[in-house]
């Protein structure tokens, strides 16, 4: 179903020599300079390493910031979609239904082949797919400082470019002092976390080690959407008052069984709502069967090297060595397959010609992924100025067995039936400029440059070799009105290769954006408000046709011209001391211009549909009561408009509205001994029992041999359920 960013099968040993040369080099180099002796000053060597990708109120485009404690307050091992998604113009997606295994976002309408996402400043989607599988990093979020989520083309970042939003996460700060912590939690579907953390705290005024182990199990909602993920985080960092080295190494472990086929069946759908059809066949007898090994199997480890330098009070710098490594396979009992499209010759058994069998196959990725990043950052007086960039390169191999057929004999044991190899090379660099031309006006620049080859040698992409020149320029304005009050207004240019699974479906063109967002902030100490306006003109965007491939990714196509026009309400309101109320909310129109389809045989234009998973109304609130000292209970509402799985406005395609409400429960108790925090949470998902589904797929095919001599278009849909009522409860104990 995935392509990774998976890295180190050629030759691992040199490059993790290289960061370890590296660290060496710049610890020795630094190890006699002067001792920390402010708080305040770690923290910003540490925004260092994001501050390139990153927007602030000077920025003129819209963001939404969570702090570790924010994040803390749900996390309970679902994954970081559900985390964030009652931010605006957020939609979420779980293939099993409750948030563990596999999950999905969309922001604006753009799936997440669209949202960039960047660990520290390096590139996190997946060079080939350009998707985000936060599978493969279970409980990653217990590792993390802050999140920064920004909509729209946002500010020039590394890695792919963002056709929906931008989303970097900083990961744990350096900590002055030793701590600890143990978290469990356990709920519906027998899903349960278990975290381990330590830090040890500066030693000798220079060195910290910190660490965290994680296991995650779920049964999931959907029937045997079972999840059994695992990973670890683990940094060693030298500190002084001008220099922070960082060296990280985190990642793990998923196996997944599959559940990414949804349902057809609309009887099932209303009454079988968990039902799966993945690994599903009859046996000899005719009975109905489940394969017990359908599943997904994948292990990512990533290595990151940071060097944070402050020159001077006007000067800093970062540098980065990035390398991930990985492997893993996913396996499907496949039925009536035809022997040929694996490489194997029809067979005569019993007298008779055998051209299709059952057949268990096994496909692999193994991959590579490794590249540097950099920044350079001037701020004085009117002037904050970033230079940076990044040079990464992928190499990729694909490759499938069939290791079990029932029909034919297999001419040898674990049949390669193809083996594709591909490569990647992305650099870019970057320059952007705030500057304060008054006390009311600050002006905004960004230019990005960016050289994209990628090469593929195989039997499903077929031969590629392209090679993109993108210009990326960005400009804008912000005019404060007083010191509660701001106006802005941006312009951003975007471009975009095409991915793996575009190439497989033909000859894709790269896509073209023109961003414009205009917006008004508000800031005080009772309210903080955004109303932001955009509007997102594309050309050539590769929009989601609603199809699925024969792993579940989604098929995408060029549309021509098409644009998404909204508005966007984002608040925060202090009511009392004791109540607040966050509510956000994002209306828009989202089509696709002289739409081209053929219907039965016949070429259409239906002028301007939607774009397929692109809801012209998301909403969402957290309505906050603070009872007494340490707790707070928080009702989260969410609701999505109906939407179209495809492009088409097929009455078949469409995904009805639904609304969602949780509720969150949190206290912390203060020990005088042993503990420094007892933290106990609880989560009550959709606490109204809504039956609705989040996601799902449409397709057509054309109908040639019923009534031979005429074509007539077949549509089918399918629908992933979500969970009714469930809960989870959590202990956390820092010490």
């Amino acid at each position: 179903m995935k392509t990774l960013l998976f890295a180190g099968l050629h030759k691992p040993f040199s490059k993790k020599r290289l960061f370890l040369y590296s660290f060496s080099l710049l610890s020795f180099y630094n190890y006699a300079q002067n001792v920390p002796q402010d708080s305040t000053k770690v923290n910003e060597l540490d925004e260092v390493m994001v501050k390139a990708v990153r927007a602030n109120d000077k920025t003129p485009m819209p963001f939404s910031n969570l702090s570790k404690e924010e994040l803390r307050e749900r996390n309970l091992g679902q994954d970081i979609p559900m985390l964030l998604n009652f931010l605006p113009s957020v939609v979420t997606t779980s293939d099993a239904g409750n948030g563990f295994g596999y999950t999905g976002i969309r922001v604006r309408g753009s799936d997440a082949s669209r949202v960039n996402v960047t660990v520290n400043g390096i590139p996190y989607n997946d060079s080939e797919s350009q998707g985000t599988f936060w599978v493969n990093m279970p409980d990653f979020v217990s590792s993390v400082e802050n999140v920064q989520l920004q909509r729209g083309v946002g500010t020039s970042t590394n890695g792919a470019g963002a056709f929906g939003a931008s989303l970097n996460l900083l990961t744990d700060a350096v900590n002055q002092e030793s701590s600890g912590e143990i978290s469990n939690s356990f709920g519906s579907f027998n899903s349960r976390k278990h975290t381990v953390k330590f830090g040890t705290g500066l030693m000798n005024n220079h060195f910290e080690l910190a660490g965290r182990v994680s296991n995650i199990k779920s049964d999931g909602f959907i029937e045997r959407a079972a999840s059994d993920l695992k990973s670890y985080f683990l940094h060693g960092s030298y500190l002084n008052n001008n220099t922070l080295i960082k060296a990280l190494v985190f990642g793990g472990t998923e196996k997944t069984y599959q559940s990414w086929n949804g349902i057809e069946d609309l009887d099932k759908l209303e009454n079988d709502r968990t039902y799966n059809t993945s690994g599903e066949y009859y046996d000899d007898s005719g009975n109905l069967k489940f394969y017990d090994n359908e599943t997904d199997n994948y292990k990512q480890d990533h290595y990151q090297l940071h060097w944070n330098q402050r020159w001077s009070d006007a000067w800093s710098t970062n540098f980065a060595l990035h390398y991930t490594k990985g492997e893993g396979f996913y396996e499907n009992y496949k039925q009536g397959e035809d022997v040929l499209d694996y490489g194997i010759q029809p067979q005569v058994i019993n007298g008779a010609l055998v051209d299709e069998s059952d057949l268990v196959r096994r496909k692999w990725l193994d991959n590579d992924f490794y590249g540097t990043t950099f920044s350079l950052n001037y701020k004085k007086d009117k002037v904050d100025f970033i230079a940076g960039g990044g040079y990464n390169r992928y190499e990729g191999r694909h490759f499938g067995n069939v290791l079990w057929t029932r029909s034919v004999v297999l001419p040898e044991n674990n049949l390669e039936f193809y083996n594709d190899f591909s490569t990647k090379n992305d650099l870019n660099v970057f320059a952007k400029l705030n500057y304060a031309l008054s006390s009311k006006w600050n002006l905004f620049g960004d230019l990005q440059f960016r050289n994209v080859s990628y090469t593929a040698n195989g039997d499903e992409t077929g031969l590629v070799d392209d090679t993109f020149d993108f210009f990326n320029p960005k400009a804008g304005v912000t005019f404060t009105v007083n010191e509660k009050n701001n106006l802005y207004f941006s312009y951003a240019r975007a471009n975009r290769e095409p991915n793996r699974t575009d190439y497989e479906g033909g000859s894709p063109k790269p896509e073209k954006m023109n961003d414009f967002e205009l917006g008004w902030r508000y800031n005080s100490a009772k309210a903080k408000i955004t109303i932001n306006g955009y509007w997102m003109k594309y050309q050539d965007q590769l929009v989601l046709t609603g199809g699925l491939n024969d792993v579940g990714s989604p098929i995408r196509e060029n549309s021509g011209k098409s644009y998404r026009l909204g508005i966007e309400l984002d608040a925060a309101l202090y009511l009392s001391d004791k109540w607040i109320l966050r509510p956000n909310a994002t209306i828009s129109s989202n089509k696709n211009q002289d739409f081209v389809f053929e219907r039965d045989g016949v070429l259409q234009n239906l002028g301007n549909t939607d774009i397929a998973f692109s809801p012209n109304l998301i909403a969402a609130n957290a309505l906050t009561f603070l009872p007494v000292k340490n707790m707070q209970l928080t009702l989260l509402s969410k609701f999505v408009g109906e939407q179209y799985m495809g492009n088409i406005d097929a009455k078949g395609s469409k995904l009805e509205s639904y609304a969602v409400n949780d509720l969150s429960v949190s206290y912390e108790f203060k020990p005088k001994s042993i503990f420094k925090s007892i933290i106990v949470t609880g989560l009550v998902n959709n606490i109204f029992d809504y039956k609705y589904e989040s996601n799902g797929y449409f397709y057509t095919f054309d109908d040639d041999y019923s009534n031979p001599g005429s074509i007539q278009t077949i549509e089918g849909a399918g629908y992933y359920p979500q969970a009714g009522i469930n809960f989870l409860m959590g202990l956390t104990l820092l010490f």
